[in-house]
Order: structure tokens, then C-alpha cells, then sequence
């Protein structure tokens, strides 16, 4: 079976750059799927990589490419 990687809120801010209120917008409009547990918030590898993959919907002129690698 393989392991279900998930990250804290704490970390995806600190990856992304962005802060908590902006990860939390990007979970209650669905662009970013979230699971909570217990009173924190879980994101899955998958779902995070998803969210890289196709972004917010919003375009820019330049985006940068980020890829995630499932930690070990």
C-alpha cells in the first residue's frame, strides 16, 4: 500500500510564498482541495501537485513552473 503523503497549511505557505488567509481563500473556493482533521487542515501530495498543475484560473503575462516531490 502506499503511503498517503500530506502537508500542513505551515507548509504549503512556506513553499508557495503566500500567506495562511491566502492558502485559506484558495481551499474555500476549491482550487485547492483540503481534507481537516481534527482542527487542522491536511492537504494531500496529489492534491497539491493538482493545484500546481493547473493553478488558480487566474492568468499572468509570466508564470513560473514549480514541481513537488513527495517527501521520504
Amino acid at each position: 500500500m502506499d503511503e498517503i503523503v500530506l502537508y500542513s497549511v505551515e507548509e504549503i505557505t512556506a513553499i508557495l510564498k503566500v500567506t495562511q488567509r491566502t492558502l485559506y481563500n484558495y481551499i474555500k473556493s476549491g482550487s485547492l482541495k483540503a481534507i481537516k482533521v481534527g482542527k487542522y487542515w491536511r492537504i494531500k501530495h496529489q492534491d497539491f501537485q493538482n493545484f500546481i498543475d493547473n493553478g488558480t484560473g487566474e492568468q499572468y503575462a509570466q508564470s513560473s513552473s514549480v514541481r513537488v516531490s513527495a517527501r521520504n
